[in-house]
């Protein structure tokens, strides 16, 4: 068995690999073992799946295969996970809760514990990796905000054991982190122009609005000096 065979049965057997992988490593920078993968991969009706910002790949249908393998009700069906309605709207609270500011923080070349530095060339950076880039969610907080809206405490626990199993998060007691497989099969050039600029957009303008009402930092509401003491 030769290394693109080995990686796509790895690939198969496991459903995602970490780009550090040696096999993986070695796709991604050989250009000869890319495109063997990418051609047996495509006899078979898959294709790969992988994202600069994401530290995992993965495979996926290729569109003229889906229709053969998922039929018309899976084609028109809403998700082939056999997701509910409320674990999909799960999925997609914690996505824009995850990755949107993860991608922010990787396009900005700034970790997620450290202040952005100054730097006169800053796209030369490398990017971070989803681990030091992607925020931890509170389950509490979580519950608290989304609970009423996401079938509350039943509903919630039952659809983030299902987004876990499906490698779309991980669970770490109180935390909820990226899985492997949130920031490669949800496409972000979708899903962000429809979040931020529809369901999202009243709020960002609500927020936008109140800080432009604000006083300029270190100015108190009279215009002097917030917190100066009058001589």
């Amino acid at each position: 068995m030769d290394d693109a065979a080995l990686l796509i049965a790895e690939l198969l057997t496991r459903r995602w690999l970490p780009r550090n992988h040696r096999l993986v490593k070695r796709a991604l920078v050989d250009a000869e073992l890319f495109a063997q993968v990418e051609q047996r991969l495509a006899q078979c009706g898959l294709r790969w799946m992988d994202s600069i910002y994401a530290d995992h790949v993965s495979v996926a249908l290729l569109p003229a295969a889906q229709n053969a393998a998922l039929g018309e009700a899976g084609i028109n069906a809403n998700n082939n996970l056999e997701l509910p309605r409320d674990g999909q709207a799960l999925l997609v609270v914690l996505w824009a809760l995850i990755v949107l500011p993860k991608r922010e923080r990787q396009t900005s070349r700034q970790s997620i514990d450290g202040e952005q530095q100054s730097d006169f060339f800053p796209g030369a950076k490398p990017l971070p990796g989803a681990a030091s880039a992607s925020p931890v969610l509170s389950y509490k907080a979580l519950l608290e905000d989304y609970g009423p809206q996401l079938g509350k405490k039943l509903r919630l626990d039952a659809n983030l054991k299902l987004l876990e199993r499906h490698g779309f998060i991980l669970r770490r007691q109180d935390e909820i982190a990226e899985g492997p497989l949130l920031d490669v099969l949800l496409d972000y050039d979708v899903l962000a122009p429809r979040i931020l600029d529809g369901a999202l957009a009243d709020v960002l303008l609500r927020e936008r609005a109140a800080a432009d009402l604000l006083p300029p930092l270190g100015e108190g509401k009279d215009g002097g000096s917030a917190g100066a003491v009058p001589v």
